[in-house]
């Protein structure tokens, strides 16, 4: 488990022979590091902030849970643990620090939720959103994915990237 702590992107992380709890314990040494108790977790100069609290979850719970789960069933929303999302869940840090500076697109669009910002590596199909809130100077971290099947063929980021706003909010 410890190893996973010093995966560097792209590498992935090693889950396939973790029973759910060291899995979990892998999971969360990496979220805490990277995400919960980093106190510099910005992107754009912006501090990064869990999504508002539902249903009386902590934030920081909920914001794990939806980071390395996916919507399985999208009328009851049954989330259920995502392999694709997991193993990279160290990749989100490496991104909003502006580590990657080749076939990297960051932009910002209007959708009907609001505006968005969006981190998208070209290379590894992956994305992160960020939403920015009312105030300015932070953001919500909305979700982040590989993007996989017919998402990927059909390249629907590239498609937003066409409708991007002139300024990264």
């Amino acid at each position: 488990m410890p190893l996973n702590l010093i995966k560097k992107y792209n590498n992935l992380l090693d889950l396939g022979a973790y029973n759910n709890q060291q899995r979990k314990q892998s999971l969360l040494a990496i979220f805490n590091r990277d995400i919960a108790t980093n106190k510099n977790f910005a992107f754009n100069g912006k501090k990064i902030t869990p999504t508002p609290q539902k249903d009386g979850q902590i934030k920081m719970e909920l914001l794990y849970f939806h980071l390395t789960t996916i919507v399985e069933d999208y009328v009851t929303k049954n989330r259920v643990f995502d392999i694709h999302r997991a193993v990279r869940l160290h990749w989100i840090k490496h991104h909003i620090d502006f580590k990657k500076k080749n076939n990297i697109l960051h932009f910002s669009i209007k959708e009907p939720a609001g505006i968005r910002t969006y981190i998208y590596d070209k290379d590894e199909k992956y994305v992160i959103i960020l939403e920015p809130l009312r105030n300015g100077i932070e953001y919500y971290l909305i979700t982040a994915y590989h993007l996989r099947g017919k998402d990927a063929k059909r390249n629907k980021i590239i498609k937003k990237y066409k409708r991007k706003l002139d300024e990264l909010h």
